[in-house]
């Protein structure tokens, strides 16, 4: 019967003399994390100052750090603060945080969506779970907000 301990462990030609797990090729890349410019309000007197004193647009994302689909969305919402530039604002409300604002805006799933112009939620834009950057730039437009 053969063991792990019995099995002779072969390294590969190439790899004779190295310390396992190192590299020497200077092609390799790492990727750099995104530089968060997302609001993240804390309190009801911040989400007044943030979003409903805003002089543009406000793409406002309620989320919870336990919530997966709100994980995959947290990269998106960086890149639509970038692509949009001054034309969007975007303020991240944690749910667990605030359960003020979400009774106030009656946020029922994770994560929701909500467009903000001139202090005032903008008439059919709550949109909840997941979602993909072209469902986005599709929301952001339908909603009048262009990059």
């Amino acid at each position: 019967m053969l063991t792990m301990r019995s099995v002779p462990r072969t390294v590969p030609s190439h790899r004779v003399g190295r310390t396992p797990f190192t590299s020497t090729r200077t092609s390799v890349r790492r990727c750099q994390p995104l530089q968060a410019q997302v609001v993240n309000v804390a309190t009801e007197v911040a989400f007044e100052e943030e979003v409903l004193k805003a002089t543009t647009p406000v793409l406002v994302d309620f989320w919870a750090p336990w919530c997966g689909p709100c994980k995959l969305v947290a990269p998106l919402m960086d890149w639509a603060e970038k692509e949009y530039g001054g034309k969007l604002k975007v303020v991240k409300i944690e749910h667990d945080k605030n359960p003020e604002l979400i009774a106030k805006y009656k946020v029922y799933g994770l994560p929701t969506l909500i467009v903000f112009k001139d202090g005032e939620e903008v008439a059919g834009s709550k949109r909840e779970g997941a979602i993909t950057k072209a469902l986005l730039q599709q929301y952001l437009t339908k909603h009048g907000i262009m990059p």
